[in-house]
């Protein structure tokens, strides 16, 4: 008797500890992410942006991206989404964009999806081509605006800073890393001195977090503590059934 109850004691324990780290990791996930999180500068990439619901009643019924224009791109295509209608707005730009496909004076400066539905408990992707990524940066940062059908709005635009804990609001953040060699987009005469580029209300500096780099350690933590404190409880419960038996 003395065994079970010492069992059950550490296995709620163990159920405590699981669900808070759960909850954690669930909590660091839950943030409107960019894929992939770095590209080489002056490539071309297809940049997804995962958009989480996180109220518990309400609908995401609209999300707005804002596309940096102090570093524009070219060519910013949206990939259409079943149920979502697009909207596109552009800035004329002081300086044309020249690439191989020729010279653009005009840029998008945001792009909005409206007119679907992300249940609470779901998500949904919203995908887009750049082409090409700018040279001379170190970071592009796509501020995004989540607006729910209980009326809530939810500004994804801050970033990390050094010695600070991550923002609750953190923007999706893509890290661009230098050209290769071949890269016909690179010959600008651009330096590459790293700096980070923001759309919309403004740009700001910081490093970024990579968002899934954390959400899979903090999972395998858990994942770590989980199995030491299943262990735990079947050693105790084993020496206790032993010094039981043992006794006259």
């Amino acid at each position: 008797m003395k065994a079970s109850r010492a069992a059950r004691r550490v296995l709620l324990v163990l159920g405590g500890a699981g669900a808070g780290l759960v909850a954690l990791a669930g909590t660091a996930y839950a943030h409107v992410t960019i894929t992939p999180g770095s590209a080489p500068q002056g490539s071309t990439a297809e940049l997804t942006f995962k958009v989480p619901d996180e109220e518990s009643a309400a609908a995401t019924v609209q999300v707005q991206v804002q596309v940096p224009t102090d570093h524009p791109i070219a060519q910013f295509l949206v990939k259409p989404v079943p149920g979502w209608t697009v909207t596109v707005q552009t800035v004329t730009l002081p300086k044309p964009v020249v690439t191989d496909d020729g010279s653009f004076s005009t840029a998008v400066s945001e792009v909005t999806w409206s007119g679907g539905k992300i249940l609470p408990g779901q998500y949904q992707d919203f995908s887009v081509s750049a082409d090409p990524l700018p040279t001379g940066v170190g970071q592009l940062v796509f501020k995004a605006i989540q607006t729910y059908s209980n009326g809530d709005v939810v500004r994804w635009i801050d970033l990390p800073q050094a010695g600070q804990p991550e923002p609750e609001h953190p923007a999706p953040a893509l890290t661009l890393t230098p050209a290769g060699g071949n890269s016909t987009a690179a010959a600008d005469g651009q330096g590459a001195a790293p700096a980070a580029s923001g759309g919309g209300t403004g740009s700001s500096t910081g490093s970024s977090t990579g968002s899934g780099t954390g959400t899979t350690a903090l999972a395998l933590g858990a994942a770590g503590l989980a199995a030491g404190l299943l262990g735990l409880a079947a050693g105790g419960t084993a020496w206790l059934r032993g010094r039981r038996d043992r006794q006259p």
